[in-house]
């Protein structure tokens, strides 16, 4: 065991390191998504009578880049080989089914989430497209714990901490995707859309690891880079409270409000720490630094 773990601080653990099939099916999410967009182009998103070919653009994109996201941070969870394997092949089975599900209801101008006026089977199909967005949070739950154990933060600390707090925004995103599904529709009250709770939050997995992996290239001292993780960390989160609470009372995201503006300073401020650790690295010399 000792000699395992000196392996691995020699050694670190890479991104994306045995995860090519998760990362390809992230991949795809953005064919699909360039498919869909020419479809667009030429013959415009609705499709009678309930389709719009537009929202599998955005679906596919944002499964894909969060599929990319799962690849690049899994081998850094602490996860035992197998578990892992049993969690990235159920996701991807369970990703490829909402990808097609998704694209191919759209372009019958069929609501791929509530549909109406369709066949016995097409409603079966929607019954299986919310048991699969069910299956993908309960999976990712599983798949979020082991982050939180001793084991994943002795492979690469600073990466590690930055993934717990963009777990957490995750799982923000993920109970405003229920909060939509529950809703039966993005749009709540006057003029609130859940669909921007529900994108922000997910977007915290490229955004928080980000800071961090910067954050291992700079001559910064340790106690900074974990100074500027936190800060991140809870300036994101803080950001996608105020724009959620401003959601639940039924108000646009970008109306004028106490809580729109508390919200668009926290996110402002959690992009600080950025360019703090993008001036750093262009201003020290070329050095070694992790890599991966």
């Amino acid at each position: 065991m000792g000699n395992q773990q000196a392996q691995e601080c020699i050694h670190p653990v890479k991104l994306f390191q045995g995860e090519k099939w998760m990362l390809l099916t992230g991949v795809l999410g953005f064919i699909l998504a360039g498919i869909c967009a020419v479809w667009v182009m030429l013959y415009g998103g609705p499709v009678a009578p309930d389709g719009d070919v537009s929202k599998a653009i955005s679906f596919n994109a944002a499964l894909g880049i969060f599929l990319i996201s799962t690849a690049a941070i899994a081998p850094l969870s602490g996860m035992g080989r197998r578990s892992l394997a049993v969690f990235r092949w159920s996701y991807i089975i369970l990703a490829l089914y909402g990808y097609f599900t998704e694209t191919i209801q759209n372009f019958r101008g069929l609501n791929p989430r509530f549909t109406e006026g369709g066949t016995a089977l097409d409603s079966f199909i929607s019954l299986l497209f919310v048991i699969d967005a069910l299956l993908l949070l309960l999976l990712y739950v599983c798949f979020a714990i082991p982050f939180f154990s001793g084991k994943a933060a002795k492979r690469r600390p600073l990466l590690v901490m930055a993934v717990r707090y963009a777990m957490a925004a995750t799982m923000i995103s993920f109970v405003a995707g229920i909060w939509l599904s529950v809703n039966e529709g993005r749009f709540t009250g006057t003029e609130g859309n859940i669909i921007w709770l529900h994108g922000f939050g997910f977007h915290a997995l490229q955004a928080v690891p980000l800071v961090a992996w910067l954050g291992e290239r700079s001559s910064l001292s340790e106690a900074a880079r974990r100074l500027l993780v936190h800060w991140t960390g809870i300036a994101y989160t803080l950001g996608l409270l105020f724009i959620g609470w401003q959601t639940y009372l039924g108000e646009a995201v970008f109306s004028w409000s106490i809580l729109s503006v508390l919200g668009a300073l926290s996110f402002l401020a959690a992009l600080l720490p950025l360019l703090m650790l993008l001036r750093s690295i262009l201003q020290q010399p070329d050095k070694h630094a992790v890599r991966g």
